[in-house]
């Protein structure tokens, strides 16, 4: 019997991942750096692009063996649908969240992030620079709840524009290289 080789010919779910990601980060950034207020926009796309295709997105690339993609995707998928829930979860009664109880939340992220940072430190110079720059976005916001620093948060809201600009960058130039076969956009 002859060896049977099969060949993958599933799509990469990282730029959907790194677009869910992107998308949503750059909506409540532009929010925390105080240019639009906290809307149901935010938390529709916090729930369905952060949360669910981040979700969808570390699925696949579990099927594909890849770890890292698995679990950054389906962690802050799972960061986004909590953080929605959070928002919205004190109108249906639950107790709502303090300064100090948020700047725990957003610090063990942080932590996840400086985890998956370190694990960056082997690969590209932009999966380097958006998870560089992930755990200064967590640390600012842990910061500014745990302070009560309005310009700390706006601070914040700056540096997660970037931090979603960066992942933005990534998507595209992963689809962007792999579409053209060659590099248009160095990584």
């Amino acid at each position: 019997m002859e060896n049977l080789k099969i060949t993958d010919t599933t799509a990469n779910p990282g730029p959907l991942g790194l677009f869910g990601f992107a998308l949503t980060t750059m909506l409540l950034n532009i929010h925390n750096a105080g240019i639009f207020p906290l809307d149901v926009m935010i938390i529709g796309m916090g729930i369905f692009y952060g949360g669910l295709v981040q979700l969808i997105a570390g699925a696949m690339e579990w099927k594909k063996g890849n770890t890292f993609g698995l679990i950054a995707f389906t962690s802050f998928g799972a960061f986004w649908l909590v953080l929605a829930f959070i928002w919205i979860g004190s109108k249906f009664g639950l107790p709502p969240v303090n300064g100090t109880s948020m700047g725990f939340f957003l610090s063990i992220w942080g932590v996840l992030a400086f985890v998956l940072f370190i694990i960056t430190l082997k690969g590209s110079t932009i999966g380097k620079l958006v998870f560089g720059t992930l755990v200064i976005l967590f640390i600012l916001l842990a910061w500014h709840y745990f302070s009560g620093s309005e310009e700390i948060g706006v601070i914040a809201g700056y540096e997660g524009i970037l931090c979603a600009a960066l992942a933005f960058y990534e998507g595209a130039a992963i689809i962007i290289n792999q579409k053209y076969e060659k590099t248009v956009l160095p990584m």
